[in-house]
């Protein structure tokens, strides 16, 4: 008798088949979205926020009057209508005509995701490098690692990526012979951390990507979603050539929806097009005219605030939770914006080990190693405040510690529950240490 595999069709998967692993947060949604559970764990917006009968008239009408148009094909590079709603966004944010900001140039595509595989086909052979912030968004690992590229990551602090350590990793990978084909940074509000790049070291950050040749991905979703005033201008509106800026209305309109984009160098721009036309044929129009009618009639722009408002109020309510009943040892970090806190663990204490023990108690957040290529993160997780209201946050904030706890008291009784070899805070800053892993 012949031995036989869970998967028949194993020995006949491309090579690109092996770099593809189950993404650490999909894994959690069947049981994180249970009622009886409090899911601290997706980035999932409060859609509850919008004018959904607003929304839904908006969107019977775009069928009932438009829908000869809206439901038939379109273009690849999406229709010029949305594209030029998209530079009126992009240009709150400084990316403007004066550094170079086009319909011309936008590309649009289903969700950021869709964008971040868009440029992995174009620039990423096997072998390549790509440079990320660790920790990094979980969907971007995917991305590189189906492309058969090597994410190397660059550690960051209270201020973001760290200049020097970003110069020091393509100096090593240089000696080692190694290609580095990217920068790939969430600066603003970053997944998972919530960490924001500072002023100064953008530019130098610029400097070092130009100095070596590399080109730079920026990925803002959440770039309009700050609690503290005005975040810094993007890496596009200082710099156009070699940055790609990507980014999507899933944070601030409806990720339902599935619609993003790409501002790319223009030389670039028509291989984008060729590429989402192999992939895709073109972008739902009926999407694109949900997406271009909503900022064209509706009032958006306040709809930002009413977002802006409701998160501050969660973030300060998990915040407020997790300085009133987190174990000794425990930090996390103070977003300005966005949806997530990265909180590291009390010394031994490991996320993943942890988390059946979580879900039994209906908690659910994400351990760290889901934003790590290596492996690495055992002694942290993100915590999600976009989605639950504050007293649902405190509760799950509390249920978590109280796990935490547990697991402490194990530790003590048997010795080590699982290793991480994180820092300890005992009383101290909020902000993270020299090196978030």
């Amino acid at each position: 008798m012949t031995g036989t595999t869970l998967d028949d069709y194993t020995d006949r998967y491309a090579r690109r088949v092996r770099g593809m692993n189950a993404s650490e947060i999909r894994a959690l949604f069947a049981v994180a979205s249970r009622p009886e559970v409090v899911s601290l764990a997706g980035g999932a917006p409060y859609i509850a926020a919008l004018p959904l009968d607003a929304v839904g008239e908006m969107l019977g009408r775009l069928g009932a009057e438009h829908g000869a148009t809206t439901l038939q094909y379109g273009i690849g590079q999406g229709t010029l209508e949305l594209r030029e709603r998209i530079c009126e966004v992009m240009a709150l944010s400084g990316i403007d005509a004066a550094c170079g900001a086009s319909p011309e140039d936008v590309v649009v595509t289903v969700g950021g995701q869709q964008a971040l595989d868009l440029v992995a086909r174009l620039f990423l052979d096997p072998g390549d490098v790509v440079l990320a912030e660790g920790p990094t968004y979980v969907g971007a690992l995917g991305v590189f690692q189906a492309a058969q590229a090597q994410v190397v990551h660059v550690p960051m602090d209270s201020d973001g990526l760290i200049p020097e350590a970003l110069e020091t990793a393509i100096a090593d990978l240089a000696r080692a012979g190694r290609r580095v084909k990217f920068l790939y940074t969430i600066p603003t509000y970053q997944n998972p951390t919530g960490v924001t790049l500072s002023e100064e070291r953008r530019e130098r950050v610029l400097d070092i990507c130009e100095r070596a040749g590399l080109l730079v991905v920026e990925d803002d979703p959440y770039g309009q979603l700050g609690f503290e005033g005005e975040a810094p201008a993007p890496l596009r509106a200082r710099r156009r050539d070699g940055v790609f800026y990507l980014s999507t209305f899933s944070k601030t309109f409806a990720p339902g929806l599935r619609v993003g984009w790409i501002l790319a160098p223009h030389a670039v721009r028509d291989k984008l097009v060729i590429a989402s036309e192999a992939q895709i044929l073109c972008p739902s129009g009926y999407a694109q005219a949900a997406v271009s009618t909503y900022l064209g009639t509706m009032p958006w722009r306040q709809q930002l605030k009413v977002y802006r408002e409701v998160y501050r109020e969660r973030r300060d309510a998990m915040l407020t939770a997790l300085e009133d009943l987190m174990p000794a040892g425990t930090t996390w970090t103070t977003p300005g914006g966005g949806l997530f806190v990265w909180a590291t663990l009390p010394d031994g204490l490991d996320s993943k080990a942890m988390m059946p023990r979580a879900i039994a108690a209906r908690v659910a957040y994400v351990p760290g190693t889901g934003f790590y290529a290596d492996g690495a993160g055992t002694g942290h997780m993100r915590l999600n405040f976009s989605f639950p209201p504050p007293e649902r946050i405190r509760e799950g904030i509390r249920r978590l510690a109280g796990v935490m706890e547990q697991d402490i008291a194990m530790r003590r009784v048997f010795g080590a529950v699982g290793g991480s070899g994180v820092r300890r805070r005992q009383g101290g800053s909020d902000a993270p240490g020299p090196d978030l892993a």
